[in-house]
């Protein structure tokens, strides 16, 4: 247990102490005592923590809720606690202010844990699974994927730090409408390419993608004169033979630049593996078995409304095939109950926000609780240089993709400014700022922290220290701003993965960066009196070590040098 959490603890339990004593005294009586909350205040001057139980207890005490507050602190004992100073502000909020030496555990615990400093335990034995871009595997990742993959690579790092064990999944689409619409593109660009004037199909894949994936086809056949074969073969074997090319050629492309992106997955599952596997018949069976479902027009329907729902789903088309959202249930399926993930999370953009009540009903209806599943909904990305919408593309102009954005604002800034805000907002991305070096650049401060840090490091190895170390020499009001920054970052993590926002990290990095600068600012940590020396330096190796844990998670280089 942090130290920060234990004196949260210490302060709800002088609270409820205090609450036991007034009603022993007569002041009000409660029969049941509500779950007491701490926050933080935002403003500097209402104390370290407040809580605001005087406010809940009134229709219970049948007093005013100052008048409660106002007992509470009388008979609050804080003899051996870090408790310094009660106050009662507003109608009844009680604010604590706290002795500050609590502050000089913070640095223990972070030189002690160093680069584990922040993580927790309260989820450890359980499992997690994040699926996260899954883009269709028939063409270039876009902005949405890069978007996706930095909320979703991070989502996974601050899960594994609040103990969960973390597989990172990619579904691949290698089934359905779109693989076969996918073979059609191929096929016409093939026969084109072979000297045939055969229309395009009007809702092919457009993208030069296509094109250039039946020229290397044709010339790692040895030619055109070698690709008669295809020419001469049923359509639908030669669709088959293209697809299974060009789907292992994006599919390894995809590796590659999301590799390049600081992500890697643990497993990459295939949606054909469902219909292979007949998981989507024994999803289906289930359904039936419940009663959810029913026939009419010679499709099966799930009986959607019966959950709260607006209308009810086609699970099985007329002419035998599964829907995508058939398959999407069988995949949920595999996940919560043939793998026993305990808690599965996808990343899905804003358009399939109104899949998520459908297909948590389903889990309901098959039998599983559908709190296990949670869905993080993204929404759209513009990418702005000169303060217009940038254009990157080479394919027509047409999209942004993944590695036109690597190239041009590098990886460590794309991560960090996809989470500069929560994936349910809209996100402008400046290039101009991404790449400038200065302190407006978010990246570039909290990197600079780090790397003026090693600096000062490098400068003061050869300086003679005094063995002891008195972290009672940091008085000054920057040191102790510092190490309050510093003991927040198990807390942050754990609010991050409750609220799957992983924006919370990258704000906290540059909260870091700033308290920081303004102790720099304000405190030499090259002095004559080596006791203050040492104690500075110490406090700013576990600023750099903090950093380096938060930059890890958010999987952003920490340089020496800048």
């Amino acid at each position: 247990m942090y130290i920060r959490e234990k004196i949260e603890a210490e302060i709800v339990t002088a609270i409820k102490k205090a609450i036991f004593k007034a009603i022993e005294v007569g002041d009000f009586n409660v029969e049941q005592l509500p779950e007491i909350y701490l926050e933080v205040p935002r403003e500097k001057g209402h104390g370290d923590y407040a809580t605001n139980i005087a406010m809940q207890l009134p229709k219970l005490a049948h007093k005013a809720p100052r008048i409660i507050a106002e007992s509470i602190v009388e008979n609050l004992d804080r003899e051996g606690t870090v408790i310094q100073d009660v106050t009662i502000a507003g109608p009844g909020f009680i604010n604590f202010e706290l002795n500050k030496i609590w502050e000089y555990e913070v640095l223990e615990e972070i030189m002690t844990q160093k680069e584990t400093y922040g993580q927790t335990e309260g989820h450890k034995g359980k499992t997690y699974n994040l699926e996260f871009i899954s883009a269709n595997p028939t063409g270039p990742m876009h902005m949405g994927n890069a978007r996706g993959g930095a909320i979703g690579d991070i989502l996974a790092s601050i899960a594994a730090w609040t103990g969960y064990e973390v597989t990172r999944e990619f579904y691949v689409n290698d089934a359905g409408n779109q693989i076969a619409k996918f073979g059609d593109s191929l096929e016409a660009r093939f026969l084109q390419l072979m000297g045939e004037d055969v229309p395009f199909p009007e809702d092919g894949y457009q993208g030069d993608d296509i094109r250039v994936d039946m020229v290397e086809f044709i010339e790692q056949a040895g030619g055109k004169v070698a690709c008669e074969k295809y020419r001469q073969m049923p359509s639908e074997d030669r669709k088959k033979i293209f697809v299974k090319d060009a789907l292992n050629k994006n599919l390894d492309k995809m590796h590659r630049d999301l590799k390049a992106y600081g992500i890697e997955y643990d497993l990459w599952f295939s949606e054909q593996s469902l219909y292979d596997s007949g998981a989507i018949k024994k999803a289906l069976n289930l359904l039936k078995e419940k009663g959810a479902t029913y026939e009419e027009g010679g499709a099966i329907w799930f009986k959607t409304t019966e959950y709260g729902c607006e209308k009810d789903d086609v699970l099985i088309r007329k002419n035998g095939l599964p829907t995508y959202f058939m398959g999407d249930i069988a995949y949920h399926f595999n996940k919560l109950v043939i793998r026993k993930f305990d808690r599965s999370v996808n990343v899905w953009g804003a358009d399939h926000h109104g899949h998520i009540a459908r297909l948590k009903a389903a889990m309901t209806a098959i039998g599983i609780d559908a709190n296990r599943l949670d869905i993080v909904i993204m929404q759209l990305v513009r990418l702005i240089r000169d303060g217009s919408i940038a254009r990157m593309s080479k394919r027509k102009g047409e999209m942004v993709t993944l590695t036109d954005l690597i190239d041009e604002a590098g990886v460590d800034a794309a991560r960090f400014f996809f989470n500069l805000r929560s994936p349910d907002s809209h996100l402008d991305f400046d290039l101009n700022l991404a790449i400038e070096q200065s302190n407006e650049n978010p990246v570039f401060y909290v990197q600079y922290a780090h790397a003026r840090i090693c600096s000062i490091l490098r400068q003061l190895e050869d300086e003679k220290m005094p063995e002891a170390l008195d972290f009672s020499r940091l008085q000054a009001k920057e040191e102790f701003h510092l190490m309050t920054v510093l003991a927040n970052l198990p807390s942050e993590l754990i609010l991050a993965e409750e609220k799957m926002d992983p924006s919370r990290i990258t704000r906290y990095a540059v909260e870091v960066a700033s308290a920081f600068h303004s102790f720099y600012n304000a405190c030499h940590v090259r002095v004559e009196d080596q006791s203050l020396m040492k104690a500075r330096l110490t406090l700013i190796q576990c600023t750099q070590q903090v950093i380096k844990n938060v930059l890890a998670i958010l999987g952003i280089s920490a340089p020496e040098k800048m």
